[in-house]
């Protein structure tokens, strides 16, 4: 089996002390997955990891996969291409604009080329690769979906709880994309854990967008609260509020955040504890999903960190 960072020894879990979490005696910590790897950071490395076994097992010379301008999936993938000797290609939600983001231009670094699609054709594209994956998977290349949403990704965002000893925790939380960590996550914790997901999304709600047919233990959906409320206005988007959170966490705990993904969903699990959300004395572990490179892309200054 591949292993870029041996024993995964870069991760630790940090605690979090919110004035909000005191009033009912919580004890928050963060699974500090954004410790792995600076390019290959937080769940990605996770969630690529069989795909890239897969490919080598294969002979494969190139992965091929899909994202939006911030994606921190495809900055995974690039980087990790070039360390297992691989190509890499990225078609990219979008015309192509004037600057690269930061993410897309580490990316291109990496080796990567870079497709932009206009949204409908990056929509008929990704539908056409899902729904018949071998027109896509040339004798030399490797698909993968966007954001490691398919099996081998599930598989290996269940080993994410094994990491370290996290059985005694009472909540679970993660921030919600395509729902693949989410998925993993519900599938290795414990019967009595209660899973929280953060969906970053607009428009979601229900279960979206976790796809229930791949929870292999349906009864465990029971466990699982879906947050639709604190996206900050969709994808990638932010305002003052959240900028200021994002600094308010460092001072608290000098634990970094980005803006995509893991400052909302720290800002969820501090306003449902202001709202009593949790019963006395819970155990609540968050998992950070890196992408801190993605707030390069923001104006120098806003953050202290």
């Amino acid at each position: 089996m591949i292993d870029i960072l041996p024993d995964l020894k870069n991760i630790t879990v940090d605690p979090w002390n919110h004035a909000h979490f005191q009033k009912n005696e919580l004890k928050v910590e963060v699974l500090r997955l954004d410790k792995i790897h600076p390019d290959i950071s937080g769940n990605k490395w996770f969630k690529l990891k069989y795909f890239i076994e897969s490919a080598r097992k294969a002979n494969k010379q190139k992965l091929i996969s899909f994202g939006g301008a911030y994606s921190n999936h495809l900055l995974a993938l690039a980087a990790a291409s070039g360390i297992y000797g691989f190509s890499s290609l990225g078609y990219v939600r979008g015309e192509k604009p004037r600057q690269l983001s930061n993410m897309l231009r580490a990316a291109a670094e990496f080796g990567m080329e870079l497709r932009f699609l206009s949204r409908p054709d990056y929509d008929r594209k990704k539908k056409s690769a899902a729904e018949h994956p071998e027109s896509e998977n040339q004798p030399d290349s490797l698909l993968i979906p966007e954001g490691g949403a398919g099996l081998d990704g599930i598989k290996g965002a269940e080993e994410i709880l094994s990491a370290l000893s996290l059985t005694h925790y009472s909540h679970i939380c993660c921030a919600v994309g395509t729902g693949t960590t989410l998925t993993g996550i519900i599938n290795n914790a414990r019967d009595d854990q209660k899973i929280i997901g953060v969906s970053v999304l607009k428009g979601t709600r229900g279960f979206e967008p976790l796809n229930i047919l791949l929870v292999k233990k349906p009864e465990r959906l029971k466990n699982v609260q879906m947050i639709h409320t604190d996206h900050f206005g969709g994808y990638a988007k932010k305002n003052k509020l959240l900028i200021d959170f994002m600094n308010q966490i460092f001072d608290e705990s000098g634990i970094p955040t980005d803006f995509v993904y893991t400052s909302k969903l720290f800002y969820s699990i501090s306003r449902m504890a202001s709202e009593n959300a949790f019963s006395n004395g819970s155990r609540v572990l968050i998992l950070h999903s890196g992408g801190l490179r993605g707030n390069h892309s923001l104006v120098p200054g806003q953050l202290q960190f």
